[in-house]
Protein backbone atom coordinates (compact mmCIF):
# COMPACT_ATOMS: atom_id res chain seq x y z
CA UNK A 1 0.00 0.00 0.00
CA UNK A 2 2.92 2.20 0.52
CA UNK A 3 4.47 1.23 -2.75
CA UNK A 4 1.68 2.80 -4.16
CA UNK A 5 1.22 5.66 -2.33
CA UNK A 6 4.95 6.57 -2.98
CA UNK A 7 4.33 5.31 -6.76
CA UNK A 8 1.13 7.68 -7.14
CA UNK A 9 2.71 10.74 -5.35
CA UNK A 10 5.62 10.42 -7.52
CA UNK A 11 3.55 10.64 -10.43
CA UNK A 12 1.72 13.39 -9.29
CA UNK A 13 5.07 15.16 -8.31
CA UNK A 14 6.12 14.59 -11.89
CA UNK A 15 2.95 15.56 -13.54
CA UNK A 16 2.83 19.11 -11.21
CA UNK A 17 6.62 19.49 -12.50
CA UNK A 18 5.77 19.32 -16.14
CA UNK A 19 2.73 21.67 -15.63
CA UNK A 20 5.43 24.10 -13.82
CA UNK A 21 8.03 23.87 -15.98
CA UNK A 22 5.18 24.25 -19.27
CA UNK A 23 4.40 27.40 -17.61
CA UNK A 24 7.69 28.84 -17.28
CA UNK A 25 8.16 27.73 -21.12
CA UNK A 26 5.12 29.45 -21.65
CA UNK A 27 5.54 32.81 -19.66
CA UNK A 28 9.15 33.16 -20.87
CA UNK A 29 7.42 32.86 -24.43
CA UNK A 30 5.19 35.71 -24.00
CA UNK A 31 8.24 37.92 -22.56
CA UNK A 32 9.65 37.23 -26.00
CA UNK A 33 6.66 37.93 -28.23
CA UNK A 34 6.22 41.43 -25.94
CA UNK A 35 8.35 44.26 -26.87
CA UNK A 36 12.02 43.50 -25.17
CA UNK A 37 13.60 45.50 -22.69
CA UNK A 38 17.20 46.10 -23.76
CA UNK A 39 18.59 43.46 -21.15
CA UNK A 40 16.43 40.95 -22.42
CA UNK A 41 18.75 39.65 -25.80
CA UNK A 42 16.23 36.78 -27.25
CA UNK A 43 12.90 39.24 -27.06
CA UNK A 44 15.53 42.32 -28.51
CA UNK A 45 16.19 39.88 -31.06
CA UNK A 46 12.90 38.73 -31.79
CA UNK A 47 11.58 41.94 -32.25
CA UNK A 48 14.14 42.44 -34.86
CA UNK A 49 13.38 39.56 -36.43
CA UNK A 50 9.68 40.80 -36.93
CA UNK A 51 10.18 43.74 -37.96
CA UNK A 52 12.30 42.14 -40.70
CA UNK A 53 9.72 40.09 -41.77
CA UNK A 54 7.08 43.09 -41.49
CA UNK A 55 9.28 45.00 -44.17
CA UNK A 56 9.74 42.35 -46.19
CA UNK A 57 6.23 41.70 -46.61
CA UNK A 58 5.34 45.07 -47.29
CA UNK A 59 8.18 44.93 -49.91
CA UNK A 60 6.81 41.71 -51.74
CA UNK A 61 3.50 43.62 -51.61
CA UNK A 62 5.00 46.45 -53.77
CA UNK A 63 7.06 44.05 -55.88
CA UNK A 64 3.91 42.54 -57.10
CA UNK A 65 2.85 45.71 -58.67
CA UNK A 66 5.41 46.17 -61.28
CA UNK A 67 5.34 44.17 -64.58
CA UNK A 68 9.09 44.06 -64.58
CA UNK A 69 9.28 40.94 -61.79
CA UNK A 70 6.85 39.12 -63.62
CA UNK A 71 9.36 36.55 -64.09
CA UNK A 72 10.37 36.17 -60.83
CA UNK A 73 6.99 36.13 -59.49
CA UNK A 74 7.37 32.44 -57.84
CA UNK A 75 10.20 33.67 -55.63
CA UNK A 76 8.65 36.38 -54.43
CA UNK A 77 5.66 34.19 -53.66
CA UNK A 78 8.29 31.95 -51.85
CA UNK A 79 9.08 35.02 -50.38
CA UNK A 80 5.53 35.99 -49.03
CA UNK A 81 4.67 32.64 -47.84
CA UNK A 82 7.80 32.51 -46.01
CA UNK A 83 6.84 35.68 -44.08
CA UNK A 84 3.06 34.59 -43.96
CA UNK A 85 4.11 31.09 -42.21
CA UNK A 86 6.12 33.48 -39.25
CA UNK A 87 2.55 35.62 -38.82
CA UNK A 88 1.18 32.47 -38.41
CA UNK A 89 3.19 30.99 -36.51
CA UNK A 90 3.41 34.55 -34.00
CA UNK A 91 -0.39 34.37 -33.98
CA UNK A 92 -0.77 31.12 -32.96
CA UNK A 93 1.55 31.54 -30.32
CA UNK A 94 0.05 35.05 -29.38
CA UNK A 95 -3.12 33.02 -28.66
CA UNK A 96 -1.63 30.44 -26.50
CA UNK A 97 -0.08 33.31 -23.98
CA UNK A 98 -3.19 35.32 -23.94
CA UNK A 99 -3.41 34.36 -20.49
CA UNK A 100 -0.60 36.65 -19.46
CA UNK A 101 -1.81 39.43 -21.99
CA UNK A 102 -5.05 39.67 -19.46
CA UNK A 103 -3.94 37.96 -16.39
CA UNK A 104 -7.50 39.19 -14.37
CA UNK A 105 -9.01 36.79 -16.76
CA UNK A 106 -9.68 33.02 -17.52
CA UNK A 107 -7.20 31.75 -19.38
CA UNK A 108 -10.28 30.48 -22.41
CA UNK A 109 -11.60 34.39 -21.99
CA UNK A 110 -8.23 35.90 -22.47
CA UNK A 111 -7.65 34.26 -25.40
CA UNK A 112 -10.87 35.09 -26.67
CA UNK A 113 -10.17 38.58 -25.86
CA UNK A 114 -7.47 38.60 -27.93
CA UNK A 115 -9.01 36.76 -31.08
CA UNK A 116 -11.68 39.82 -30.77
CA UNK A 117 -8.86 42.50 -29.97
CA UNK A 118 -7.78 44.82 -33.07
CA UNK A 119 -4.41 43.51 -32.88
CA UNK A 120 -6.41 39.92 -33.02
CA UNK A 121 -8.62 40.92 -35.70
CA UNK A 122 -5.33 42.28 -37.93
CA UNK A 123 -3.16 39.46 -37.37
CA UNK A 124 -5.87 36.79 -38.16
CA UNK A 125 -6.71 39.36 -41.56
CA UNK A 126 -2.88 39.44 -41.86
CA UNK A 127 -2.95 35.60 -42.93
CA UNK A 128 -5.94 34.75 -43.38
CA UNK A 129 -6.37 35.56 -47.57
CA UNK A 130 -3.50 33.79 -48.13
CA UNK A 131 -5.29 29.96 -47.01
CA UNK A 132 -9.13 31.39 -48.09
CA UNK A 133 -9.33 34.56 -49.92
CA UNK A 134 -6.14 34.74 -52.20
CA UNK A 135 -8.41 36.65 -55.02
CA UNK A 136 -9.57 39.72 -52.39
CA UNK A 137 -6.89 42.34 -53.00
CA UNK A 138 -8.27 44.50 -50.35
CA UNK A 139 -7.99 41.71 -47.57
CA UNK A 140 -4.68 40.78 -48.83
CA UNK A 141 -3.62 44.65 -48.40
CA UNK A 142 -4.33 44.50 -44.75
CA UNK A 143 -1.08 42.70 -44.53
CA UNK A 144 -0.12 46.62 -44.68
CA UNK A 145 -1.46 47.47 -41.49
CA UNK A 146 1.42 45.49 -39.44
CA UNK A 147 3.73 48.03 -40.44
CA UNK A 148 1.75 50.21 -37.87
CA UNK A 149 3.82 47.50 -35.19
CA UNK A 150 7.01 48.91 -36.47
CA UNK A 151 5.85 51.90 -34.01
CA UNK A 152 5.73 49.22 -31.04
CA UNK A 153 9.03 48.16 -32.12
CA UNK A 154 10.90 51.56 -32.69
CA UNK A 155 13.15 53.45 -29.91
CA UNK A 156 10.33 56.39 -30.42
CA UNK A 157 7.46 55.13 -29.83
CA UNK A 158 6.37 56.93 -26.63
CA UNK A 159 6.27 59.85 -29.74
CA UNK A 160 3.91 58.22 -31.42
CA UNK A 161 2.24 57.56 -28.05
CA UNK A 162 1.81 60.82 -27.65
CA UNK A 163 0.20 61.67 -30.65
CA UNK A 164 -2.62 58.63 -30.15
CA UNK A 165 -3.33 60.68 -26.49
CA UNK A 166 -3.82 63.74 -27.96
CA UNK A 167 -5.90 62.85 -30.48
CA UNK A 168 -8.23 61.20 -28.05
CA UNK A 169 -8.14 63.78 -25.41
CA UNK A 170 -9.23 66.17 -28.45
CA UNK A 171 -11.44 64.06 -30.28
CA UNK A 172 -14.72 66.23 -29.26
CA UNK A 173 -13.13 69.32 -30.35
CA UNK A 174 -11.73 67.60 -33.40
CA UNK A 175 -15.56 66.37 -34.13
CA UNK A 176 -16.63 69.60 -33.52
CA UNK A 177 -14.66 71.57 -36.47
CA UNK A 178 -15.40 68.66 -38.55
CA UNK A 179 -18.61 68.75 -38.35
CA UNK A 180 -17.67 72.73 -38.86
CA UNK A 181 -15.85 71.62 -42.13
CA UNK A 182 -19.09 69.99 -43.25
CA UNK A 183 -21.74 72.14 -42.94
CA UNK A 184 -19.29 74.95 -44.97
CA UNK A 185 -18.60 72.19 -47.70
CA UNK A 186 -22.48 71.63 -48.24
CA UNK A 187 -23.27 75.49 -47.95
CA UNK A 188 -20.68 76.64 -50.47
CA UNK A 189 -21.45 73.17 -52.86
CA UNK A 190 -25.10 74.48 -53.08
CA UNK A 191 -24.34 77.73 -53.39
CA UNK A 192 -21.50 76.82 -56.19
CA UNK A 193 -24.37 74.86 -58.00
CA UNK A 194 -27.24 77.53 -57.96
CA UNK A 195 -24.89 80.02 -59.50
CA UNK A 196 -22.77 78.17 -62.02
CA UNK A 197 -24.90 75.65 -62.90
CA UNK A 198 -27.35 77.67 -65.44
CA UNK A 199 -23.64 78.55 -67.10
CA UNK A 200 -21.92 75.19 -66.65
CA UNK A 201 -24.75 72.23 -66.34
CA UNK A 202 -21.81 69.80 -67.87
CA UNK A 203 -19.63 70.43 -65.08
CA UNK A 204 -22.27 71.77 -61.55
CA UNK A 205 -24.72 68.74 -63.11
CA UNK A 206 -25.66 68.25 -59.70
CA UNK A 207 -24.96 69.17 -56.10
CA UNK A 208 -22.40 66.65 -55.83
CA UNK A 209 -20.25 68.41 -57.98
CA UNK A 210 -20.46 71.44 -56.25
CA UNK A 211 -19.25 69.36 -53.10
CA UNK A 212 -16.49 67.93 -54.72
CA UNK A 213 -15.80 71.62 -55.93
CA UNK A 214 -15.65 72.55 -52.20
CA UNK A 215 -13.83 69.65 -50.98
CA UNK A 216 -10.67 70.59 -53.35
CA UNK A 217 -11.35 74.39 -52.63
CA UNK A 218 -11.16 74.51 -49.09
CA UNK A 219 -8.53 72.19 -48.66
CA UNK A 220 -6.61 73.90 -51.07
CA UNK A 221 -5.86 70.99 -53.15
CA UNK A 222 -7.21 72.96 -56.36
CA UNK A 223 -7.27 70.00 -59.26
CA UNK A 224 -8.67 72.31 -61.72
CA UNK A 225 -11.08 70.23 -62.88
CA UNK A 226 -14.28 71.92 -61.89
CA UNK A 227 -14.13 76.07 -61.32
CA UNK A 228 -16.37 78.59 -61.87
CA UNK A 229 -16.52 80.89 -64.55
CA UNK A 230 -19.16 83.38 -64.00
CA UNK A 231 -18.19 86.52 -61.57
CA UNK A 232 -20.69 85.52 -58.67
CA UNK A 233 -19.18 81.96 -58.69
CA UNK A 234 -15.24 83.52 -58.38
CA UNK A 235 -16.48 85.86 -56.07
CA UNK A 236 -18.04 83.26 -54.23
CA UNK A 237 -15.21 81.27 -54.79
CA UNK A 238 -12.63 83.62 -53.22
CA UNK A 239 -14.99 83.74 -49.83
CA UNK A 240 -15.39 80.35 -49.54
CA UNK A 241 -11.28 79.64 -50.18
CA UNK A 242 -10.57 82.48 -47.45
CA UNK A 243 -13.25 80.52 -44.86
CA UNK A 244 -11.94 77.23 -46.06
CA UNK A 245 -8.36 78.08 -45.02
CA UNK A 246 -9.58 79.42 -41.53
CA UNK A 247 -11.49 76.10 -40.85
CA UNK A 248 -9.02 73.86 -41.48
CA UNK A 249 -6.39 75.97 -39.44
CA UNK A 250 -9.45 75.16 -36.24
CA UNK A 251 -7.91 71.17 -35.73
CA UNK A 252 -4.42 72.02 -36.24
CA UNK A 253 -4.71 74.73 -33.84
CA UNK A 254 -6.59 72.00 -31.38
CA UNK A 255 -3.48 69.34 -31.94
CA UNK A 256 -1.69 72.05 -31.48
CA UNK A 257 -2.26 73.33 -28.07
CA UNK A 258 -3.24 69.12 -27.05
CA UNK A 259 0.57 68.62 -27.74
CA UNK A 260 1.53 71.69 -25.29
CA UNK A 261 -0.90 70.20 -22.51
CA UNK A 262 0.58 67.30 -22.63
CA UNK A 263 4.60 68.28 -22.59
CA UNK A 264 3.48 70.50 -19.52
CA UNK A 265 1.92 67.77 -17.85
CA UNK A 266 4.95 65.62 -18.40
CA UNK A 267 6.58 68.36 -16.71
CA UNK A 268 5.06 68.87 -14.32
CA UNK A 269 4.83 65.00 -13.27
CA UNK A 270 8.77 64.88 -13.65
CA UNK A 271 9.24 68.35 -11.69
CA UNK A 272 7.29 67.19 -8.72
CA UNK A 273 8.34 66.10 -5.42
CA UNK A 274 7.92 62.14 -4.95
CA UNK A 275 7.16 62.81 -1.32
CA UNK A 276 4.36 65.35 -1.84
CA UNK A 277 0.66 63.86 -0.67
CA UNK A 278 -0.33 64.00 -4.17
CA UNK A 279 2.47 62.40 -6.85
CA UNK A 280 4.40 58.90 -5.81
CA UNK A 281 6.64 56.91 -7.34
CA UNK A 282 7.65 53.41 -7.64
CA UNK A 283 10.21 51.06 -8.99
CA UNK A 284 9.24 47.80 -10.70
CA UNK A 285 11.05 45.16 -9.92
CA UNK A 286 10.40 41.57 -9.76
CA UNK A 287 8.67 41.36 -6.39
CA UNK A 288 5.93 43.55 -8.05
CA UNK A 289 2.36 42.26 -8.55
CA UNK A 290 0.93 44.47 -11.20
CA UNK A 291 4.59 43.60 -13.52
CA UNK A 292 2.86 42.60 -17.47
CA UNK A 293 -0.51 44.46 -16.22
CA UNK A 294 -1.91 47.66 -18.58
CA UNK A 295 -1.87 51.17 -17.09
CA UNK A 296 -5.91 50.92 -17.23
CA UNK A 297 -5.27 47.31 -15.24
CA UNK A 298 -3.23 48.86 -12.82
CA UNK A 299 -5.50 52.46 -12.18
CA UNK A 300 -8.76 50.43 -12.10
CA UNK A 301 -7.24 47.62 -8.97
CA UNK A 302 -5.48 50.27 -7.27
CA UNK A 303 -7.74 53.24 -7.25
CA UNK A 304 -5.31 55.51 -8.41
CA UNK A 305 -3.76 57.56 -11.90
CA UNK A 306 -0.99 56.94 -13.37
CA UNK A 307 0.78 60.15 -14.70
CA UNK A 308 3.90 58.84 -16.25
CA UNK A 309 6.60 55.85 -17.04
CA UNK A 310 10.17 56.56 -16.71
CA UNK A 311 11.83 53.61 -18.76
CA UNK A 312 15.22 53.54 -20.34
CA UNK A 313 16.44 56.46 -19.02
CA UNK A 314 12.83 57.84 -21.38
CA UNK A 315 10.25 59.58 -20.27
CA UNK A 316 6.81 58.49 -21.45
CA UNK A 317 3.00 59.51 -21.20
CA UNK A 318 1.48 56.43 -21.19
CA UNK A 319 -2.05 55.22 -22.54
CA UNK A 320 -4.36 52.95 -21.01
CA UNK A 321 -3.29 49.65 -23.38
CA UNK A 322 0.88 50.46 -22.02
CA UNK A 323 2.46 47.39 -20.02
CA UNK A 324 4.16 48.27 -17.17
CA UNK A 325 7.20 46.39 -16.92
CA UNK A 326 10.16 45.50 -14.93
CA UNK A 327 13.03 48.57 -13.94
CA UNK A 328 9.98 51.06 -15.18
CA UNK A 329 9.61 53.84 -12.69
CA UNK A 330 6.23 54.79 -12.05
CA UNK A 331 4.88 58.01 -11.40
CA UNK A 332 1.05 57.82 -10.17
CA UNK A 333 -1.00 60.72 -8.49
CA UNK A 334 -2.54 59.50 -4.89
CA UNK A 335 -2.67 59.94 -1.77
CA UNK A 336 -1.15 57.39 -0.22
CA UNK A 337 1.29 54.90 -1.54
CA UNK A 338 0.62 51.29 -2.77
Amino acid sequence: MNETNDKFKKIQDFNQKNRTDIEKKKKRIFDILQIGQKEDLPSRLFDWLITIVIIVNITVLFLYTFDYFDPYRSIISIVENITLMVFLAEYILRIWTAEYLYPDLPPAKARLRFLFSFDGIVDLFTILPVFFLSGFAVLRMLRVVRILHLFRINANYDSFNVITNVLWEKKNQLLSSLFIIIILMMASSLCMYNVEHAFQPEVFDNAFAGIWWSLSTIFTVGYGDIYPITYTGRFLAIIITILGVCVVAIPTGIISAGFVEQYTRMQRSLNEDPNSRTIASIAIDENCSFTGWTVRQVEEAYMINIATIVRDGNVMLPSGDTRIQLDDTVLYQTTTLI
